[in-house]
């Protein structure tokens, strides 16, 4: 089972009080947008995630095979929910919507250079960092 490492945000808050111990500045813009980012990203425990999401975590972890054309491909985070990588770092799996006609809106985005894993429900409108460890 992959156990993601701890991932720290210092979001608007920090943004300010390290502009401040520094002497510069920080702009509403740049608090806006931390904000927002952190926001969008929660956390959600293993054992709260849908049965379909522990399918394809288990298939992850096997290197497939996977039910969808598209799953492991990459993930382009054209949203910027999720932290700046490198082109080619998150990619992408289905979670399967039971009685959904196509491949639904949730899925499993993997950051592989540190293992992390997101889950959404909403097709990338939010994603929740998935803790393995509660």
């Amino acid at each position: 089972m992959r156990i993601p490492p701890q991932i720290t945000r210092i979001g608007a808050t920090g943004a300010l009080l390290s502009a401040l111990l520094v002497g510069g500045t920080v702009s509403a813009t740049t608090a806006d947008a931390s904000v927002a980012s952190a926001a969008s990203i929660g956390s959600v425990c293993y054992g709260e995630l849908p049965a379909q999401a522990h399918t394809t975590l288990d298939l992850i972890d096997q290197g497939g095979p996977y039910p969808h054309d598209q799953d492991g491909v990459v993930f382009d985070n054209r949203e910027d929910i999720l932290p700046q990588q490198s082109d080619g770092y998150y990619h992408e799996y289905t979670v399967e919507t039971p009685g959904s006609p196509t491949r639904g809106a949730r899925r499993v985005v993997t950051g592989e250079k540190h293992q992390e894993d997101y889950y959404t429900a909403d097709h990338y409108a939010t994603f929740d960092l998935i803790d393995f460890g509660c």
